[in-house]
């Protein structure tokens, strides 16, 4: 085989694809700091976006797209790829059907190896053991709370809203003017008139 084709081959073989998020327009220097640090580790494709954790990541998606068998997805921290402990294994369920590994510098993980594997599969864990902690210590606040009578849940928007609702009515505004005007549903609106009348 040709010289130049064999090192087509091994760049296909051996490409590594960077990944690069920020939250928002402002952190501009974050990205460009993610960039600099994926190109210094070899990273020969780059896909980089500006885009909440929990908004649509269309680079993200798109770099998971582009990757293939043998190929490594690189990404500065754990926080710029997935939003939760189900996101993470999501993404490095689609990583590894497709033969591809991932690669975290902050916390030097590489799961083209075996220790990068485990480390992997601790983080989840210990993640999602923290999760589990933190949600039995908020139902046991919640429930200490209701015992000593001080949580009354969620009092719902529109019903704080009502007063203003009924003087606009009264006052010869339309329900859907109230609506648009208070920033509420329409059947609210209406359920909140109903209740007045009653």
């Amino acid at each position: 085989m040709p010289s130049c084709l064999t090192k087509k081959v091994e760049e296909y073989q051996m490409l590594t694809c960077g990944y690069a998020r920020v939250s928002t327009v402002d952190q501009l220097a974050g990205l460009e700091a993610q960039e600099r640090d994926l190109r210094a580790t070899g990273c020969t494709k780059l896909f980089t976006e500006k885009a909440s954790s929990v908004a649509r990541r269309d680079q993200l998606a798109a770099a998971l797209a582009y990757v293939r068998e043998g190929d490594t997805l690189c990404v500065t921290k754990l926080d710029r790829l997935c939003r939760s402990v189900a996101d993470l294994v999501k993404i490095t369920e689609t990583l590894r059907t497709k033969g591809v590994a991932l690669r975290i510098l902050s916390i030097n993980l590489d799961t083209s190896t075996p220790t990068g594997k485990l480390m992997l599969n601790l983080l989840g864990s210990i993640a999602e053991f923290e999760r589990e902690l933190m949600l039995e210590r908020q139902r046991e606040g919640i429930a200490k709370a209701k015992a000593d009578g001080k949580y009354l849940g969620r009092v719902p928007t529109a019903r704080r809203m009502a007063p203003d609702v009924r003087a606009m009515r009264s006052a010869g505004v339309k329900p859907c003017a109230i609506a648009a005007r208070l920033n509420m549903s329409r059947s609210s609106v209406y359920r909140i008139l109903a209740d007045a009348t009653t």
